[in-house]
C-alpha cells in the first residue's frame, strides 16, 4: 500500500470520527451558547477598532479584545469541559495531517544532463548562516561546483553575470528569495539551468518549486542527478520577482525606521495611517479591477508570480504552479466609511489572476519584492515571462508544490481522498505535473 493511499484511508477514518463525536457533544446541547458567540462578536470588532487607532484608544481597543476573548475560552471550558469535543478536535487535526500527506505528490522530472561548470553563489549570513552550518561551500566542491561566497557590498547580479563569461553553464543561489531572483535572472536570459538551495530564512520559492526545504545539502544534487522543468517568472517595471510583491501597508512599514528592530510595533503604528477611522489620507494606488471599474486606493495589493492558495485548511499561502503564464492580484481595499458611500471599493477583499496588471500613483511607490523593500517610479508595470526559467530539482526531492494536488473545498476533498483511498494517484485527480523544460 503507498503512503497516499494509507494517509487517505486514515484521513477519511478520522473525519468521520471527529464528527461522531462532535454530534454526540453538541446535538443534546443545541442551540449552542448565544453569549460565547456575542462575546467573541464583540471581541473581534473591538480588535479592529483598537488596530485602527493609536495611544489609548488602541490600548483599549486592544486591551477589551483580550479580556474578551479570554473570558469566551473561560466560558468554553467551564460548559464544554466534556472529553468527546476535546477527541473531536484532536480527530479533526490528525485528519489534517493525513489529509496533507495523501495529497502529497513526488512529481517524475525529465533527466537532464549534468553540467560541466556549474556555479552556486552562496550567503554566509542568509538563514541564520545555514550555508556555513552544512558546509555548503565544502559539498559544492565534492560535487564539481564552483562556490563563489558573497560578501558585504558584492553586485550579486555582477557577480552572477561574470560567472556567465567565464564559462558557467548553470547557475544555483543559496541565499533569501530575492537574491534567488537575481540569479534566476541571470540564468533566464542566458537560458542556462538553475537550482534554488534553500539556505534562507522562509524559503518560499523553493517550497513551491518542490524543493525539500530541511535538505539543504541535498538540494545541490540537483545539478548530479536532478531532473529539469521550466516555471514562470514575475516581473515589475523590468525587475525579476520570484514570489511577490506587495503594496500598501506592510511595504510602507518595512521601509520604516526600526522595522527591523521591531516589526510587530512598527506594523501596528502604520495601521491607522493606512486604514484609520476615516479621517487619514488614503495610498495613492491607483488600479482598474477585471471588470473594468477604476479605484483610487487599496490598504493592501500582492501580485504573485503565479496565484497562491489562500484562506484554505490545506496548504494555504503556497502556489499550486509556478508555469500557467498567469499573475495572482489580491487585493484587500479601505473601508469604506460615513461620506463614502459609493466610493471606492465596494467589497474589501477581491483577488484574480491575468496575464499583466497595473498601478498608478502621483508619487514614487513603497513596494515589498520578495521581501525586499524597494521604491519604484510610477506607474507599476506588472507582467509574467511564461516559462521563461530552466529548474533543476534534485531527485529526492518532491519536485512540486505541496498544494500540486490540493483540492478545492471539503466536497472535492472527500471526493478525492475516496479515490486516493481506492488506489489512484493524486496527479490523476485533476491535478497536473510541472511542466517539462
Amino acid at each position: 500500500m503507498t503512503r497516499n493511499r494509507a494517509a487517505a484511508i486514515a484521513a477519511l477514518a478520522l473525519a468521520a470520527l471527529s464528527a461522531g463525536l462532535l454530534l454526540w457533544a453538541i446535538v443534546p446541547e443545541f442551540p449552542p451558547d448565544l453569549d460565547v458567540l456575542a462575546g467573541f462578536a464583540v471581541a473581534v470588532a473591538a480588535g479592529w477598532y483598537g488596530i485602527r487607532r493609536r495611544g489609548m484608544k488602541r490600548a483599549a481597543g486592544l486591551g477589551a479584545a483580550v479580556v474578551l476573548l479570554a473570558a469566551v475560552l473561560v466560558l468554553i471550558v467551564v460548559r464544554r469541559a466534556d472529553v468527546e469535543e476535546f477527541l473531536a478536535v484532536i480527530a479533526y487535526v490528525l485528519a489534517v495531517m493525513a489529509a496533507r500527506t495523501a495529497f502529497t505528490v513526488h512529481a517524475r522530472l525529465p533527466d537532464a544532463e549534468p553540467p560541466r561548470r556549474p556555479v552556486l553563489f552562496w550567503n554566509p549570513k542568509s538563514g541564520g548562516g545555514k550555508a556555513l552550518e552544512h558546509d555548503l561551500p565544502g559539498e559544492a566542491r565534492r560535487r564539481g561546483i564552483e562556490p563563489v561566497e558573497l560578501r558585504a557590498g558584492d553586485d550579486l547580479e555582477a557577480l552572477a553575470r561574470a560567472a556567465v563569461e567565464r564559462g558557467a553553464d548553470a547557475l544555483a543561489m543559496a541565499g533569501g528569495d530575492g537574491s534567488q531572483a537575481i540569479v534566476a535572472m541571470v540564468a533566464a536570459e542566458h537560458d542556462l539551468p538553475y537550482a534554488c538551495i534553500p539556505a534562507g530564512t522562509r524559503n518560499h520559492f523553493a517550497l513551491d518549486l518542490g524543493v525539500d526545504r530541511d535538505d539543504v545539502v541535498g538540494a545541490l544534487d540537483a545539478f548530479t542527478e536532478g531532473g529539469e522543468r521550466r516555471v514562470d517568472l514575475g516581473t515589475v517595471n523590468g525587475r525579476v520577482f520570484v514570489n511577490n510583491v506587495s503594496l500598501g501597508l506592510y511595504a510602507e512599514a518595512v521601509r520604516r525606521e526600526g522595522y527591523r528592530d521591531a516589526k510587530l510595533r512598527t506594523l501596528l503604528d502604520t495601521v491607522p495611517e493606512v486604514i484609520g477611522p476615516g479621517d487619514g489620507e488614503p495610498l495613492d494606488l491607483r488600479w482598474t479591477s477585471p471588470d473594468g471599474t477604476h479605484h483610487r486606493s487599496a490598504v493592501v495589493i500582492l501580485v504573485s508570480n503565479n496565484v497562491y492558495r489562500l484562506g484554505r485548511v490545506l496548504d494555504s499561502g503556497t502556489r499550486p504552479r509556478i508555469d500557467d503564464g498567469l499573475l495572482g492580484i489580491t487585493v484587500l481595499g479601505r473601508p469604506v466609511g460615513r461620506g463614502r458611500r459609493g466610493r471606492g471599493l465596494q467589497r474589501p477583499w477581491r483577488d484574480w489572476s491575468a496575464p499583466a496588471f497595473v498601478v498608478d500613483s502621483d508619487a514614487p511607490v513603497a513596494a515589498g519584492i520578495d521581501g525586499e523593500s524597494l521604491e519604484l517610479e510610477p506607474p507599476l508595470a506588472f507582467a509574467v515571462r511564461p516559462l521563461a526559467l530552466r529548474v533543476r530539482v534534485a531527485r529526492a526531492h518532491p519536485g512540486a508544490s505541496p498544494s500540486a494536488a490540493a483540492p478545492e473545498g471539503l466536497r472535492d476533498a472527500l471526493r478525492r481522498l475516496v479515490a486516493i483511498a481506492r488506489g489512484r494517484s493524486p496527479l490523476g485527480l485533476g491535478a497536473e505535473p510541472p511542466r517539462a523544460a
